[in-house]
């Protein structure tokens, strides 16, 4: 979807009265809806789910994004303390149950905010796994509300060529290998013979956190 489209679909939403939000994991990829939201209309609430698990680097990177771009910027937390993500053994849930620890730290949290929208714009490509290829540009989400997916044509050379055009800052992890960044014990390193999100959940039969799985009506 080009930019002139989204700008005209977002415009739509707001002259009925929808609600609208966005999320972002603040990776480079990232960065490209974020400044085309940001040219539309800076009020929009960009909510970072906030794992308490993320790099260092990623939180400064979301700072200076943040201030680049002048976003309104909403940090999310889960409503379960840390102490309370544990299993029998006393071992924190990424350890031994990767899914419920996403389920508690990102779905749950997201739920209550998608609760209080009508219109959830959504960065998923179509090229970043077979989930999302299956994807629509809008699709059904729980509570009456639908999700808004403006990038879900884009693929990686188009986000490229956009981060260059806009002289957009990258990532500082992708300096050191890294390439899909997500949630610091459930991220490696990036190997050339990976597909993009292979360095998350390495080794596990794992490839969504729960966001666009769980939070897609059926």
């Amino acid at each position: 979807m080009e930019t002139t489209l989204i700008r005209k679909q977002i415009e739509g939403y707001k002259e009925r009265g929808l609600r609208l939000f966005s999320t972002s994991s603040f990776q480079t990829h990232s960065v490209v809806l974020l400044h085309i939201l940001s040219q539309i209309d800076r009020t929009i609430p960009i909510y970072f789910i906030n794992t308490g698990f993320h790099f260092p680097e990623t939180v400064v990177y979301r700072d200076q994004i943040t201030q680049l771009l002048g976003l309104n910027l909403v940090d999310l937390h889960s409503s379960t303390s840390k102490h309370m993500q544990k299993d029998a053994s006393g071992r924190l849930l990424f350890t031994s149950d990767p899914d419920f620890c996403c389920h508690l730290n990102k779905v749950q949290p997201l739920d209550n905010v998608l609760a209080e929208h009508d219109v959830w714009i959504n960065g998923v490509r179509a090229d970043q796994s077979d989930v999302r290829k299956r994807m629509k540009v809008e699709q059904p989400a729980p509570h009456g509300t639908f999700r808004f997916h403006p990038m879900l044509d884009w693929n990686s050379r188009m986000i490229e060529q956009y981060l260059k055009e806009h002289k957009l800052p990258r990532h500082p992890l992708e300096a050191q290998g890294y390439f899909s960044i997500g949630c610091e014990p459930c991220t490696r390193k990036f190997d050339p013979e990976m597909l993009e999100r292979e360095g998350r959940w390495y080794g596990l039969k794992k490839t969504e956190c729960g966001l666009h799985t769980e939070l897609v009506s059926k």
